[in-house]
């Protein structure tokens, strides 16, 4: 009895703090099933949230409040207001407002929403029900009052689509108009291969047969690995011929890497934190003879990279040939949560520098701050990588892994786990 008393505690396991990203999983991907696999794939939704999200439009400002109330989590509302910070241009202050109902809180896929606003789409409906077990989803969008129906699109749309882990193929048509489809895709993963082809009636051609015209077809090819956790390392490269006369390289890598903590608050045995560092880039050209006009290039060519300290701070910049920005974000974790960002912008081809600001209120992510244990494990858990300093040697890595790459999501929160397994 007094051995046991007397006996030793066990030191506590060193741990990695894990901070939530600062947006996962990203807002479009809660709309995916109302848009083109093929626009979604290949890298182009996580360059979208790169080269975009927190880079305010220069002399503009942003606030945006997202919603749900704590009695019911399958509705919700995001309200956005945006404009000039002057008018000398006459610029309108855009206001919208989306009322969204899901049906099951874990899966996007099943929604009905309903979109206001002070712009041209004055009240929109849309709706998608998709079925995991079986495939197969259905949605459609449909304009309920607009300032004025100019073409057979301004009277709605509806598609049909089949999802798997491997394939995904489907159609969008307008039921007012003659003109069958409107965009029709068909994408295949094989590996870490990914390759599609899309099929967009914008062209005519010589003997009425649209799709006889290559310039109504696309085709991509990409190489991926990651899980799509963000906890998880990530890498895409991509390569499409858009429309016969454009073609797109493009790259994206999210890298999840340790530091050490040098924060005297926190506890004896947090030695370190995860940070993400996301980089890519993208190269659009012109691959025809088609002449454009002087003030849109035949060539652009951008690079973007983020850098996540911790759970409030993030720092992004871009650079391209027509203008540079760097931005800055501050993200308090409260519920719900605050988000103040800036961002400065170097216009390349007048040579001014202007600025721009977003504040953002939310509780639809609900992601909170992790610990290592158990989401992350000793590599070699001995008594002797227990001690201090052992774990830092200089020029080494530290000794945590995530289990979440041997495709462990159990013991994290659903907003770290992987979108999901349709394509």
């Amino acid at each position: 009895m007094g051995n046991w008393m007397n006996k030793e505690k066990e030191p506590p396991p060193p741990m990695v703090l894990v901070p939530p990203l600062f947006d996962f999983p990203p807002l479009p991907a809660r709309t995916r099933m109302l848009e083109s696999s093929y626009n979604l794939l290949f890298g182009k939704l996580a360059l979208k949230c790169l080269f975009e999200d927190y880079f305010e439009e220069a002399r503009h400002f942003s606030t945006r409040i997202m919603l749900k109330p704590l009695d019911d989590p399958h509705v919700d509302l995001i309200a956005t207001v945006t404009g000039p910070f002057d008018n000398k241009h006459e610029e309108k202050v855009v206001g919208n407002a989306q009322f969204r109902w899901q049906s099951d809180v874990d899966d996007p896929h099943t929604f009905m929403d309903v979109f206001v606003s002070n712009s041209n789409h004055v009240l929109q409906m849309r709706s998608c029900a998709y079925y995991p077990r079986y495939g197969f989803g259905a949605f459609g969008i449909l304009p309920l009052l607009l300032n004025k129906r100019e073409s057979s699109e301004d009277y709605g749309l509806m598609g049909f689509r089949y999802g798997s882990a491997n394939l995904s193929f489907g159609t969008t048509l307008m039921p007012f108009a003659y003109e069958f489809p409107k965009i029709a895709w068909l994408v295949s993963k094989m590996g870490r291969l990914t390759v599609g082809v899309q099929y967009e009636p914008l062209y005519g051609s010589t003997d009425g047969q649209k799709y006889k015209n290559p310039m109504n077809w696309s085709c991509a090819i990409g190489y991926g690995v990651g899980s799509g956790s963000p906890l998880s390392p990530s890498f895409n490269f991509g390569l499409e011929l858009a429309q016969n006369s454009q073609f797109i390289a493009s790259f994206y890598q999210h890298v999840v890497v340790q530091r050490r903590v040098k924060n005297p608050i926190e506890e004896k045995e947090i030695v370190g934190i995860t940070n993400y560092i996301d980089f890519g880039f993208e190269l659009k050209t012109r691959v025809d003879d088609t002449k454009t006009s002087n003030s849109i290039p035949d060539s652009i060519f951008q690079v973007a990279a983020s850098w996540q300290a911790n759970k409030n701070f993030l720092l992004k910049g871009k650079v391209g040939s027509l203008s540079s920005t760097v931005a800055l974000a501050f993200k308090s974790w409260w519920n719900p949560s605050f988000t103040f960002s800036i961002s400065a912008t170097r216009d390349h081809t007048v040579g001014t520098t202007a600025c721009g600001f977003g504040i953002s209120v939310e509780n639809l992510r609900e992601a909170s701050y992790q610990r290592a244990d158990p989401n992350f494990v000793m590599l070699t858990p001995t008594k002797e990588h227990l001690a201090e300093g052992i774990l830092w040697k200089m020029g080494e890595r530290p000794m945590l892994q995530s289990d979440v790459n041997a495709g462990n999501f159990d013991g994290i929160p659903r907003e770290l786990r992987p979108l999901g397994k349709i394509l």
